[in-house]
């Protein structure tokens, strides 16, 4: 939830079930932004 507000964009929508939506699209935009700059970790023996 920090990372939404801290982007410093406000909810657009008005209807409580588009903000929801809204909400959870940002939300994968984030979890899918993350994972893209996590790096994999594979062992080298």
């Amino acid at each position: 939830m920090r990372n939404l507000k801290s982007s410093g964009e406000r909810i657009v929508s008005r209807d409580p079930g588009r903000q929801t939506a809204e909400i959870h699209i940002r939300v994968a935009l984030m979890n899918r932004f993350s994972a893209l700059g996590t790096a994999e970790i594979e062992r080298a023996a």
